[in-house]
């Protein structure tokens, strides 16, 4: 059969599956099984999923917490804008707010030592990368989401957002010291 057959003759469900087709369709078939297999099991057993836990909230009520928080362990200040550096004791809770365009306080942790993280934003999409670890989480306003976060090295970590929020987005560069 070629492309110049007229139209009416040609019946493609009629036409036999060449050997080399049949080939491709196996693999697509076989590699659809494992990824439909290899999801779960990952889920499951990669070790890599971030807790669940999302709490309703507002602006003004995260902020309190935060702000309650950045009071109590302020150790300095950084930057150009002078934002507080906020080392808070092993396990705690540590909040990190999101808005137009900053990531606010800038924490310092303790390398092998568990905290468990609250980010909420409080006007737009924003999106939490931290990098280079290649952890990402969408922050929506009104929830507030909390992840166990274990730093294993030392060093500074950047914040970015991932989500576009506006004209400022390039700007939106948080800290996460993590100390010995």
């Amino acid at each position: 059969m070629t492309s110049i057959t007229p139209t009416g003759k040609r019946i493609w469900w009629n036409e036999p599956i060449e050997k080399g087709e049949l080939i491709w369709i196996g693999i697509i078939v076989i590699w659809g099984i494992v990824l439909t297999v290899m999801m779960p099991a990952w889920h499951l057993y990669g070790e890599q999923n971030l807790s669940t836990e999302t709490y309703r909230t507002t602006p003004a009520m995260y902020q309190e917490k935060t702000q309650k928080m950045v009071d109590q362990y302020t150790i300095r200040t950084e930057g150009t804008r002078q934002f507080p550096v906020v080392a808070p004791p092993v396990g705690s809770d540590v909040y990190l707010i999101a808005r137009l365009w900053d990531w606010w306080p800038i924490l310092e942790l303790k390398e092998g030592q568990t905290y468990r993280l609250h980010l909420n934003s409080m006007d737009w999409n924003h999106g939490f990368s931290l990098q280079p670890v290649n952890l990402n989480i969408q922050v929506l306003p009104g929830y507030e989401h909390v992840i166990n976060v274990t730093p294993n090295k030392t060093g500074e970590y950047s914040i970015i957002c991932n989500e576009y929020c506006g004209i400022g987005h390039h700007n939106m560069v948080g800290k996460i010291h993590v100390i010995k």
